[in-house]
């Protein structure tokens, strides 16, 4: 992969991205003679992997002049930055906007491996991690498993190898860098989930999808360094819409009038889906009134041929709705009704209600729920499940960013637990004591609450204070192996993991 600087003046010029170039001798709009056949074979924004063949990116809240310094010392030679450096010899490509410029640049460096692939993206305050593994498992019969998928919990460019993303969209340039390592290894279909950071910070500018599914929308993320208020927060997933080629919709979504209505402003054909028939849906699910796993899809007008009888893997009536969200995109793109069928009965997700059983007949349950919604859903459903036992809550909430979780998890707890143990999940740069006495404080009813800031000592009080007839629920880290401690991530032996030998102890 190459890209020249005359390249690069072209696409900069064409975003209206370019403000100059700046060199030793002059700034100008224009290359000099003796640029004209420069080029680069990488890009990068981790200036300790530099040479004189790489574009390098100055960005990022915390970037120093010392890295770009230190970088053409190395042998650095061109950068791309929102104002000129004094850097000796090195041609500077300055831009209104870095992270666009950087976008625009990575998807023409990697020969747009967009447009090789089916491109799916879901959006949504909760369900994304489950919908995307629901359409990987039904792309995977349509396709022989050539389907790519960027996610939460796992991430996969070979349709089987697995690993563990840092963000839940990349940075662009490793986007498109993972976009073309999934075209070389000759997938066919990209399923990714869409944070609303990625369009508030440019990480998918200029990026259109096959299919767009927006799931739901309730107040997350909101704090300091990500989304200052809940409609900076709902804007940006609504970027969603105008950047697809069809979209989704859930009819049970907050706001849905104003999704529909983004979609009809921007001229986006889109498909209703919902958990009951109404006068804009196009489809919905029916839950069996026996088998709870059970469900069936109904269509005014089966346009995509996918209505009929599924069954679940996975409980709960929030999980039905998910996995008609994923049968529709999955639909849009080339499955059939047996692919639908066959890849929902299928489909596991690593920490999604995973399902444990205590010494003393006490079910334990293992989910990712890291939200009001999704917790509030989780605990919903096993207290369903659990009618005459006490839930037996283990939680905890990031340090650093969705600082309004832990009113949030202290209204859930207070609405819905019977005891809560609060402990560290991710602290980040904060006391994972401090965190757990926040939600505590918002905690208005008299359940009993016990801090145990060590993970694998919270689980083990939860386990020796449970009953027969107890579910016990572990919320919040999921499959994650790791706590993330000032920046690093620290190896974590995982919720179920830990549930699991202290039960075979």
């Amino acid at each position: 992969m190459t890209i020249s600087l005359e390249k690069i003046r072209e696409c900069l010029l064409k975003e209206h991205l370019l403000k100059e170039f700046v060199s030793t001798q002059t700034w100008s709009l224009t290359l000099p003679n003796s640029l004209a056949d420069k080029t680069f074979d990488a890009l990068s924004y981790d200036s300790r992997t530099v040479s004189s063949k790489t574009l390098f990116f100055c960005k990022g809240l915390n970037f120093k002049p010392e890295y770009l310094e230190n970088a053409v010392a190395a042998g650095l030679d061109s950068y791309v930055a929102e104002q000129p450096y004094d850097v000796p010899a090195a041609l500077g490509i300055i831009v209104t906007d870095i992270k666009k410029a950087m976008a625009v640049l990575s998807m023409t460096f990697y020969d747009y491996p967009q447009h090789k692939l089916k491109l799916i993206g879901f959006t949504g305050t909760k369900g994304k991690t489950t919908a995307a593994y629901f359409t990987k498992f039904i792309l995977d019969q349509t396709t022989n498993k050539k389907t790519a998928m960027l996610s939460t919990m796992n991430s996969t460019l070979d349709g089987q190898t697995f690993f563990k993303s840092h963000l839940t969209t990349p940075e662009s340039l490793d986007l498109y860098k993972m976009m073309n390592e999934a075209v070389s290894n000759g997938m066919s279909h990209f399923i990714m989930e869409v944070s609303s950071q990625a369009y508030k910070t440019n990480r998918v500018y200029g990026l259109f999808f096959d299919v767009g599914i927006f799931l739901n929308i309730t107040p997350d993320h909101i704090s300091p360094i990500e989304h200052p208020t809940y409609d900076d927060y709902f804007y940006c997933k609504r970027q969603l819409i105008k950047q697809s080629k069809t979209m989704i919709l859930n009819h049970e979504s907050d706001h849905f009038h104003l999704l529909k209505e983004t979609a009809q402003l921007y001229s986006i054909p889109y498909l209703v889906y919902g958990n009951q028939a109404a006068l804009d849906t196009d489809y919905c699910y029916q839950t069996d009134p026996v088998d709870s796993l059970a469900f069936s899809i109904e269509a005014k007008e089966d346009q995509l041929m996918v209505t009929g009888d599924y069954q679940l893997r996975l409980g709960g009536d929030f999980n039905k709705g998910n996995a008609l969200s994923a049968i529709l995109a999955s639909a849009l793109v080339g499955a059939d009704r047996n692919d639908c069928q066959q890849g929902v009965k299928e489909t596991t997700v690593p920490g999604r209600m995973e399902l444990l059983t205590n010494t003393n007949g006490a079910k334990v349950y293992v989910d990712y729920a890291h939200n009001y919604d999704s917790l509030k859903n989780l605990l919903t459903f096993v207290k369903e499940e659990h009618p005459t036992g006490r839930l037996l809550v283990v939680i905890g909430s990031t340090g650093n960013k969705a600082i309004s979780r832990r009113k949030d998890f202290g209204a859930v707890l207070s609405e819905l637990a019977d005891i809560a143990i609060l402990t560290t999940d991710d602290p980040a740069d904060e006391d994972p004591v401090t965190i757990c006495e926040e939600i505590k404080a918002h905690i208005t009813t008299d359940i009993p609450t016990k801090i145990i800031a060590d993970r694998s000592e919270a689980i083990k009080e939860a386990l020796a204070i449970s009953l027969a007839e107890d579910a016990v629920i572990l919320a919040g880290k999921g499959a994650d192996l790791y706590q993330k401690v000032h920046g690093k991530d620290m190896p974590y032996e995982g919720d179920f993991q830990i549930a699991e030998r202290l039960i075979t102890k």
